[in-house]
């Protein structure tokens, strides 16, 4: 059964295809080696070349030129970006917490107000809820993180971070529910295991004979690509601040089982494309 192909945008699929396979073998790979990845995802060559164009003059990624041949690779701000989304993605649960919050409080006057946008959006990535109107909390110490992208937006005159531990009234998890959407959590990760667990569990049953090299490629390609949405919703709270039946950790090692089940022939799949690569 070939895996249902997402219909998203292909400059995602090539962030993906950087992060996940080339971010690891130095960042940069020949443009026909590249193509030829992308064509297994069903992306074709003019839709390719078009978009890795776009990425370049974004500064995503930066061409050169070896005679006929053009090679791709990841500018430091390129890097900078998959390697924070990769922490991210395979960041470990929490699970011993001690009970601190982090809270940052922020004013930025209505003449920054794409600004005040910008910060707004980025926050959840780094796994923080909205208490308040201008307050935001996580479990998690994201002061260096914060700091970063405060000193990236200009806005450290705006921004104030404190620590400190939860008095009440409430409990944790109502603290929780008022700052995250759980259950719509929960929901999304279910269609996730719905999606994938069927082929996991054939592959790892040795149900049926083991799929080949390319088709190792894809899936897991796409199984990431799935599964990256989530360190956009997911909190990633300790457990102590979850259900115990939290469907999350479930999901999470779904991803990790079926990814190694499928890490070596996909790998070797994509050292035989860049090795294929044509001589000088």
């Amino acid at each position: 059964m070939s895996p249902t192909t997402p219909s998203v945008r292909t400059q995602f699929l090539i962030f993906t295809l950087f992060g996940e396979f080339i971010l690891p073998r130095g960042g940069s790979i020949w443009t026909s080696s590249l193509i030829r990845l992308l064509e297994q995802l069903g992306v074709g060559e003019r839709a390719a070349r078009l978009t890795l164009s776009r990425m370049t003059s974004k500064g995503w990624l930066s061409a050169r030129k070896e005679g006929r041949r053009s090679q791709y690779s990841l500018t430091p701000r390129g890097w900078s970006l998959l390697v924070q989304g990769g922490q991210r993605i395979y960041e470990g649960p929490v699970k011993e917490w001690d009970g601190m919050w982090q809270i940052i409080v922020f004013s930025l006057p209505e003449k920054k107000r794409s600004l005040r946008h910008a910060f707004r959006t980025r926050l959840p990535w780094y796994g923080f809820g909205q208490l308040a109107p201008n307050m935001w909390i996580s479990p998690r110490n994201r002061k260096t993180e914060i700091l970063a992208l405060c000193n990236e937006l200009k806005i450290q005159d705006h921004i104030e971070i404190f620590s400190g531990i939860h008095m009440g009234p409430s409990e944790g998890q109502a603290l929780v529910r008022r700052c995250w959407e759980l259950p719509r959590l929960a929901s999304q990760y279910k269609k996730f295991i719905a999606k994938f667990e069927k082929e996991y569990l054939a592959y790892k049953n040795n149900g049926h004979a083991a799929p080949k090299m390319d088709d190792c490629f894809v899936r897991r390609f796409w199984l990431l690509q799935e599964y990256q949405q989530f360190p956009r919703i997911d909190p990633n709270l300790p457990a102590a601040l979850l259900p115990a039946d939290w469907i999350g950790f479930q999901a999470r090692q779904l991803l990790e089982e079926y990814r190694g089940i499928l890490e070596s022939p996909a790998n070797q799949f994509v050292d035989e494309i860049v090795a294929a690569e044509p001589a000088r």
